[in-house]
């Protein structure tokens, strides 16, 4: 999940550094902003690196300006409000040994070696030093160190920081800031005034040019993180934070997260009685209970409905199998780390499943196979088990046992193009349908890694033909350089929810590979044999993930199709139970789920009751509707519509579920026949 893409911003122009000039000078120059949120705080060299604006190039040099309110600048900002922090820390708690401190989307953290866990009240402490340290407008400063064993001897009472140096280019660049390829370097915070040296920490940088220039930031959590993610490794305290441009992007920024807050699938899950977690089942394996079972149900039975109307097969596999078709598959050891340790049976392995593929293949495999069987769609909701890291295991978006609503499709290279376009626009349709229809699209290609299986040529051509049928579908298409599978690229849907946030939805992958691997063929119309191309497709990635998506994409107010509860009969007093019972009887007859409530409760805390559990459709009764042979209609929004006859009413709920209408009804859109 992540915030909405920013459009794209226009192309900044190029200055030209002077050498002995530094970059800030030549900014000044060319008289670019200097305040305010797209002020320039860092440039872009030739070469696309970051540098700083006191950066003084030995030649001639061009470089692109970089705003504070760009992706880039953000993230400067964020990692200096680390350095910040981390300053902060060393203050307060002298014993402190730094970790590392990257910035993350929307914010960054910090880790922290110290005796006691941080609290609420430290949190508070912290940002209160941090914002005296902001104002003091401490100068970040660049210092090259001369030599690994000078280093050393300056960070040796810095054990983790020790562990960097060693490491040097060999860790993430993307996460650890403090070392890469090149050259060692520290970075020093100045007094303005004596030019004295307050604090420093090792890092690549770059910074913003003073801490004067972090306008707005503020601490959020504290987590505790095993250092550099292993479990073999101590156990650290990470505090996040946020940070930026303006003190007016930060509070939209802050708002958006109550909001989230606010339609966070987990908290809902329990108020509306859809799903839990025991601890006794184990950490990431949810429980669905009769609610979350009919929403499940409901998301489920319209799938299969679309996918047998567009001529996909089902079939099912179990859930477990020897350890030598994932070795087939290439799984093992690819995937290993993500996998349950194995089982030991009768004298073989087996592993719980994690990806239902293999067995589709042998499916494929089982007998031979025909030209005129192609595109051959085979589609399963299979259940598979992934060991996820605790740290990551997140809700119902990340979880150990998973629901796939896992398509295969075997065609030939002459059908693979017209069967990608199809496809990608069966699953554009059909995710439009739940409600979610503003996408984008990446590409996630080979990388240079050894992880990848297959040659260049073959690649080559997937790629291609996964970019033409993106390209083709109309949609923005955002490259993913080395994001792809093993054996094959692919393409994912991105779709943003009601409050812009983006979530990974359905994948495409073209798969030369596994063919070779299965020795799947099938026979031409010539009688040679030859090798099918398999087409992988995940449509919801995970039946619980996209529940808990469309969770928080509705704040739990489902369309009336998919509401456990569509209707509820609210009697004004006791004796109009029984007319409120009939109306249920001719809803429950044309298949709604309706419900009447014959508790003690006073009518208006039983419309607050179903209004909080989000119920779609209200039918109110007092005395005058049973005379008059009608009901009212109360909304989730507080609106109503009065005396309608109960046959116009029972029309207009069916009419508004079958339609499958993903608004919530209201006086305003519900049309009923009086």
């Amino acid at each position: 999940m992540s915030e909405s893409r920013p459009p794209a911003a226009e192309p900044t122009p190029r200055v030209v550094v002077p050498a002995g000039t530094t970059a800030g000078a030549a900014v000044r120059e060319a008289g670019l902003p200097g305040k305010g949120p797209d002020a320039v705080i860092v440039v872009r060299d030739v070469d696309g690196r970051l540098r700083d604006l006191s950066w003084t190039p030995e030649a001639d040099a061009q470089v692109e300006p970089v705003a504070a309110d760009s992706e880039d600048g953000r993230a400067v900002i964020r990692h200096s409000a680390a350095h910040v922090l981390a300053q902060a820390v060393q203050q307060q708690f002298p014993e402190a040994k730094l970790g590392i401190g990257p910035p993350v989307r929307d914010g960054f953290y910090y880790d922290f070696d110290v005796d006691k866990p941080f609290t609420p009240e430290d949190l508070q402490a912290l940002e209160k030093r941090m914002k005296q340290i902001v104002k003091a407008s401490q100068r970040f400063s660049r210092r090259v160190v001369e030599s690994v064993d000078a280093a050393k001897d300056e960070l040796a009472k810095e054990p983790y920081k020790l562990e960097l140096v060693d490491l040097k280019s060999d860790v993430d660049t993307d996460e650890v800031m403090e070392v890469g390829a090149g050259e060692l370097t520290i970075y020093d915070n100045l007094d303005p005034r004596s030019g004295e040296q307050v604090w420093g920490d090792l890092c690549r940088g770059p910074h913003v040019p003073t801490t004067k220039h972090i306008p707005a930031f503020k601490l959020t959590r504290v987590a505790a993180a095993y250092w550099r993610g292993s479990e073999k490794n101590p156990q650290l305290q990470r505090i996040y934070g946020t940070a930026w441009e303006s003190q007016e992007a930060q509070d939209a920024y802050l708002e958006r997260l109550a909001e989230a807050e606010r339609r966070d699938h987990r908290r809902l899950g329990v108020e509306l009685d859809l799903f839990s977690f025991p601890e006794e089942i184990g950490s990431g394996l949810p429980v669905f209970h009769p609610r979350g079972g009919i929403i499940r149900r409901e998301l489920e039975n319209y799938s299969r409905r679309r996918h047998e109307e567009s001529g996909y097969e089902f079939v099912n596999s179990p859930h477990i199998t020897k350890s030598g078709l994932f070795y087939t598959s290439g799984h093992l050891p690819y995937y290993a780390e993500t996998m349950f340790p194995p089982l030991k049976l009768e004298g073989e392995e087996y592993y719980l499943k994690a990806m239902n593929c293999p067995m589709h293949h042998l499916i494929f495999r089982s007998r031979g196979r025909s030209y005129r069987e192609l595109p051959l769609r085979l589609f399963e909701f299979g259940t598979v088990y992934r060991y996820e890291k605790s740290g990551v295991v997140h809700g119902l978006t990340r979880v150990r046992g998973l629901t796939m609503d896992d398509s295969h499709i075997y065609c030939t290279k002459e059908q693979m193009p017209g069967e990608l376009r199809s496809l990608l626009r069966f699953v554009l349709d059909l995710l439009a349908d739940y409600g979610l229809s503003d996408f984008y699209l990446e590409l996630s290609t080979k990388g240079d890694t050894g992880k990848f299986i297959g040659s260049d040529d073959e690649w080559a051509e997937a790629t291609e033909t996964l970019r033409q049928a993106a390209v083709d579908s109309g949609l923005e298409l955002v490259p993913d350089p080395g994001g792809a599978a093993y054996y094959g690229p692919k393409i994912s849907v991105q779709a943003k929810d009601a409050i812009g946030r983006s979530w990974q939805m359905s994948t495409i992958q073209v798969d030369f590979n596994h063919p070779k691997r299965f020795e799947l063929s099938y026979t031409a119309s010539d009688g040679s044999r030859q090798q099918p191309v398999v087409l992988h497709r995940a449509l919801f990635g995970s039946i619980e993930r996209f529940f808990g998506v469309l969770t928080e994409h509705y704040a739990g107010a489902f369309p009336a199709w998919l509401s456990p509860v569509q209707a509820v009969g609210i009697p004004i007093a006791d004796e109009h139970v029984p007319h409120l019972l009939d109306v249920a009887e001719k809803l429950r007859a044309r298949g709604i789920r309706v419900e009447v409530d014959t508790s003690d409760d006073r009518m208006q805390k039983k419309i607050r009751n179903h209004t909080t559990q989000k119920v779609p459709f209200m039918l109110l009764a007092g005395g005058k509707d049973v005379e008059a042979g009608a009901v009212s209609f109360r909304f989730r929004d507080g609106s109503q519509i009065n005396g309608i006859p109960v046959e116009a009413a029972v029309d207009a709920v069916i009419d508004w579920v079958e339609r499958r209408e993903n608004a919530s009804p209201s006086a305003d859109v519900v049309k009923v026949s009086q």
